[in-house]
């Protein structure tokens, strides 16, 4: 029996054998690498900081996003609630100007009620004078004012004529507050 004959019966060749050392210490390699590793404390302990950084940094990244949906949702609410206020603001204002309206009107009322009849005949008297003078002073403007300046006077006293309630008891109130002053300085 040769040497290929004893090959072929269960004993390795040299160049198998360097394949199979060569297999082994790879291995061995591989396997002193991964007991090093494990057996290496400092890189463990980098890692487990790397992966903790990284957990910490997701976790803030979450918070920050929450934070300011939150934040968002109480600048929302906010806005609501300053358009409610300004909304009630605003109807508080409105009736507190109708009552004061109301007042104001109550007040005139009251005023012509106590004004005695013969102040509200002079007073009458006296918005005839007016009438009388105005319509003179209406003619003698009319012949002596140019064509537009006429009709913005005319414009003028329509809208006088429009109001002449309010302008009448306006009078009659100065008329009475002017009496009243009088016949309080002839007291003293």
């Amino acid at each position: 029996m040769n040497d290929e004959s004893q090959n072929k019966m269960g004993t390795p060749t040299p160049e198998e054998l360097r394949e199979q050392v060569e297999r082994t210490r790879d291995e061995l390699g591989q396997t002193v690498e991964a007991l090093a590793a494990k057996a290496d404390i400092k890189a463990q302990a980098k890692e487990k900081t790397a992966a903790v950084k990284e957990q910490a940094a997701e976790k803030a990244a979450v918070a920050r996003e929450q934070a300011a949906e939150k934040a968002a949702a109480v600048k929302e609410q906010a806005a609501e609630k300053t358009a409610v206020v300004r909304e009630q603001a605003a109807e508080k204002a409105a009736a507190a100007s109708g009552q004061i309206r109301e007042k104001t009107e109550q007040a005139a009322q009251l005023v012509k009620d106590r004004t005695p009849d013969a102040v509200l005949e002079k007073t009458a008297q006296a918005a005839a004078q007016v009438r009388e003078s105005a319509a003179q002073a209406k003619r003698y403007a009319a012949e002596k004012t140019p064509g537009p300046l006429l009709e913005k006077a005319d414009r003028a006293a329509t809208a006088a004529r429009a109001n002449r309630t309010p302008l009448i008891v306006g009078g009659a109130v100065l008329v009475a507050f002017l009496l009243i002053r009088r016949s309080r300085g002839r007291n003293r």
